[in-house]
């Protein structure tokens, strides 16, 4: 078993100190926060946060938790990913959800809330995010997302890619199958609210994990 820290919020110095404290703890991740409006407390860029974290420790995985790409562009999400993948040595995990759709840093500006629409953001934006983290040509024609054959450079550190882990919800068979496709899951219940206490139990967490392995291994 490995463990993880999340830190909340806080200045980006002070947050790098942290990352580095838990790291000589033992601690194998330490990650931040990713929000644009997240109530009414201090909250700072996560990627540039990730890169003081990355300069301050040596072992310990970084990520955010989590991102939702459905609200951002793939391929800017791509450059910043690599970056700091390089950055860390290689040490840098991609955690990802659909988002929030009370999220103020989006829902106040006029983004759209359709969880339709960010499921399929979602799908399509991984499946660039995979292509262009290649190295190798790539094009790809989706449905709202384009992108005329590129090879782009440099990939990541780890191969074959930057791990990806999926927020999926129990026992939404969509939200499941997006999550055995990659490489590790967030595990939330359908009907959690955020902020609220969640409906997973460790009987959610063993059917997951079963369902993940099933479907891997066919």
């Amino acid at each position: 078993m490995k463990y993880g820290s999340l830190i909340p919020t806080g200045h980006p110095l002070t947050i790098a100190e942290l990352a580095r404290e838990a790291e000589l703890a033992r601690w194998d991740g330490v990650f931040y926060w990713d929000g644009i409006y997240v109530g009414d407390f201090e909250t700072y860029d996560p990627w540039v946060v990730m890169a003081v974290m990355a300069m301050k420790t040596e072992r310990a995985r970084i990520g955010a938790i989590v991102t939702p790409p459905a609200r951002r562009r793939p391929w800017k999400l791509a450059r910043e990913t690599m970056t700091l993948d390089h950055l860390s040595g290689g040490r840098l995990v991609l955690a990802v959800s659909l988002g929030a759709l009370d999220d103020g840093g989006f829902s106040k500006v006029g983004e759209p809330t359709d969880r339709q629409l960010y499921a399929r953001l979602l799908d399509e934006s991984l499946e660039i995010l995979v292509g262009l983290w290649s190295g190798k040509p790539f094009s790809y024609q989706g449905e709202p997302y384009r992108v005329e054959e590129r090879t782009f450079l440099p990939p990541p550190v780890q191969r074959p890619r930057i791990p990806i882990w999926i927020v999926a919800a129990w026992s939404s068979k969509r939200s499941m199958n997006r999550a055995w496709r990659y490489d590790g899951l967030l595990a939330a219940a359908v009907g959690d609210i955020p902020g609220e206490p969640s409906g997973v139990t460790p009987e959610t967490i063993r059917a997951m994990q079963a369902y993940v392995e099933a479907h891997r291994d066919q």
